[in-house]
């Protein structure tokens, strides 16, 4: 089984449409895919038609479990979609509170550490999607993973969200036994803007090994999956933006 981590210390970059996307091309290509939400905002869960604000059942419940000293396993909590192959391990509004409860208990940094190792056997792939701030969650979240994708605007502030992650990125190696393979990704890239062509350019000076070789363009079919409840890949397969997606998994694959 294979984790990935979509995470950015800024929001509005693009990590849920990147999850849900990918995610979407993996369960195409036959590979039994879990999207987890980490983010307390639900946006992946509401995604999927699902309410963070009234959910009994949520990613929320495998930390109380860690936090009652109860056997970890996230498979009673995992919600099917409508898509063949993608399921989701949704957010409740609750893991907000998570922060405030970690410094009272041991160990709930690899809660997901702990929780994935019960579903090996059930997904090929998994791909979670970050809050946009450092804090228990996102620790979860690298301490699981064997790949982290980063996605990135092409402009001034994202880039400054992206330093911060890049520091947070050496912070976690340390303390890992292998440092975690990073994959810097662009997106709603628009061509026609300076700014964007510009910080594009700054990209490829600052970060040569990390950044893709593909960007992902502005495409409105994004944002009309996100209305239908359905991946993108599935929604729109020919749309500019998801071809682009395509692309990045191949080239992820290639190194997974």
């Amino acid at each position: 089984m294979k984790i990935w981590t979509v995470s950015n210390q800024k929001g509005g970059v693009g990590k849920t449409s990147t999850t849900v996307t990918l995610g979407g091309l993996l369960a195409s290509r036959g590979f039994n895919t879990l999207l987890i939400d980490l983010d307390p905002q639900g946006s992946l869960t509401s995604y999927f038609r699902l309410n963070p604000d009234q959910l009994g059942l949520s990613v929320y419940n495998l930390f109380q479990d860690a936090a009652d000293k109860k056997p970890l396993n996230p498979m009673p909590y995992v919600t099917e979609t409508k898509t063949e192959g993608l399921s989701v391990l949704p957010a409740s509004t609750a893991i907000a509170t998570l922060d405030r409860q970690a410094g009272q208990l041991d160990g709930m940094g690899l809660v997901l550490v702990g929780g994935l190792e019960a579903v090996t056997e059930n997904f090929d792939y998994v791909l979670i999607d970050c809050p946009p701030m450092l804090g228990v969650l996102m620790v979860n979240a690298l301490a699981a993973c064997q790949q982290l994708i980063v996605p990135v605007i092409p402009e001034f502030l994202s880039l400054k969200g992206l330093e911060r992650m890049m520091r947070t990125v050496t912070m976690i190696n340390r303390s890992r036994k292998k440092p975690l393979r990073c994959t810097i990704v662009p997106t709603l890239f628009d061509r026609r803007t300076r700014e964007a062509i510009q910080s594009l350019a700054i990209l490829q000076e600052k970060y040569p090994k990390q950044l893709a070789s593909v960007t992902i363009p502005v495409d409105a079919k994004i944002r009309d999956a996100s209305r239908a409840g359905s991946p993108a890949s599935h929604y729109s397969p020919k749309a500019k933006a998801v071809i682009a997606y395509d692309e990045l998994l191949e080239n992820l694959l290639l190194h997974r």
